[in-house]
């Protein structure tokens, strides 16, 4: 069974090395339900969650960010180090389920919200500071386990312990761990991308339109 290990969310902290001075990255498990829901053009979907740096976090197609605790995992043994859940940021921490494999558009019932896969998450400095990892955002990108982020088609609540099923599963096989290549390390598969269809977000389709447009 797949199923939500942690809800987790974050707290407004001053923070020097993120480009706003504050952060709410390094997430916290909480008990009980929690709401949630489309945050519009900013903010989180999670209720009760910070988010600093809404130019480039937040809104509806970042609404919910989810990473896998096997995959925590791995990187605890590559760190030698304790990973706890929220620590990367996500809101849901899972297991038994390839977050990162998730196909753009992929839909995800989890206790009475509709979620969809729409971006992995592109490491940042901020990223980096918390972690206090030398060279850390080059070391993400190698391992290309982004975490994929989700937008709400349907509110409600969330528990720890609610079962997650996949409701959906597009026919195109572009992954949130494809598209996370494409918009970092491997360019060239910028257009195929497109194979989405529909189901790609509109920042992604921009970035697709500039490769095509500016091959060089």
């Amino acid at each position: 069974m797949s199923y939500v290990l942690s809800v987790n969310i974050g707290s407004r902290v001053e923070f020097d090395q993120a480009s706003v001075g504050h952060t709410g990255i390094g997430k916290r498990p909480v008990h009980g339900p929690v709401e949630v829901r489309s945050p519009g053009r900013h903010g989180s979907g999670v209720a009760g969650d910070h988010i600093s740096d809404a130019r480039h976090h937040g809104g509806e197609d970042q609404a919910v960010y989810a990473y896998a605790r096997e995959d925590l995992d791995e990187w605890s043994v590559e760190l030698g180090r304790d990973l706890r859940p929220g620590l990367f940021g996500e809101n849901l921490t899972t297991v038994g389920i390839d977050v990162s494999g998730a196909r753009i558009g992929e839909r995800w019932r989890i206790g009475g919200v509709l979620l969809q896969a729409t971006n992995p998450r592109v490491p940042c400095r901020t990223f980096a500071g918390v972690l206090e990892e030398r060279g850390w955002v080059k070391t993400f990108t190698r391992r290309g386990l982004p975490g994929t982020y989700f937008r709400v088609l349907e509110p409600g609540t969330i528990t720890a312990g609610d079962e997650i099923v996949i409701e959906h599963r597009p026919d195109h096989d572009v992954t949130v761990a494809m598209a996370f290549r494409a918009v970092t390390s491997q360019p060239e598969l910028l257009p195929g991308l497109t194979a989405a269809g529909e189901d790609l977000p509109e920042d992604l389709r921009r970035r697709v339109e500039r490769r095509t447009s500016d091959p060089a």
